[in-house]
């Protein structure tokens, strides 16, 4: 028998039984909201979240999931929200991950959009929009930690 693992071997290495679906569920909705910052910063929460704070997937399974993403064409945040979705709790688990990936952003966005449309020359809104740019560069502030902790560690 060879040393690499078939995806279906690597996909029992991640125990379902300990990850309720509605934690989850809930912990995929929570990421669609904060995830602003591009797959840089989306990746550097999933890594936070699932392998440092909440241990549901080890290290070294997480990058090669990472890895595995990389791989293919199309978004890399995405794929590996959906993929880990999928090694969690299969089917509808990767169908879950993937729709709250997007889903919450797309309606913060369009709520936005339509703030900025109908409020966008009141002074109280400009100086919303104004004070949210320098959240976003607080994103890649964690992004730049992350990918130290990441080269300088190994």
């Amino acid at each position: 028998m060879s040393d690499n693992k078939t995806l279906k071997e690597l996909a029992e290495a991640v125990s379902t039984d300990q990850i309720p679906f509605t934690d989850a569920i809930l912990f995929w909705l929570k990421l669609g909201f904060i995830s602003f910052g591009g797959p840089a910063g989306q990746i550097a929460i999933m890594h936070q979240e699932l392998v440092e704070k909440r241990r549901w997937i080890s290290e070294s399974r997480f990058l090669h999931a990472l890895n595995y993403c990389m791989l293919l064409p199309g978004p890399e945040a995405q794929q590996l929200a959906t993929y880990i979705g999928w090694l969690m709790h299969r089917g509808w688990g990767g169908i879950i991950a993937g729709a709250l990936f997007v889903l919450p952003s797309l309606f913060i966005l369009i709520g936005l959009s339509w703030v900025y449309i109908a409020y966008g020359d009141v002074p109280l809104v400009v100086g919303v929009f104004y004070g949210i740019k320098p959240a976003s560069s607080n994103r890649y502030h964690l992004v730049c930690c992350v990918s130290y902790r990441f080269t300088c560690d190994q």
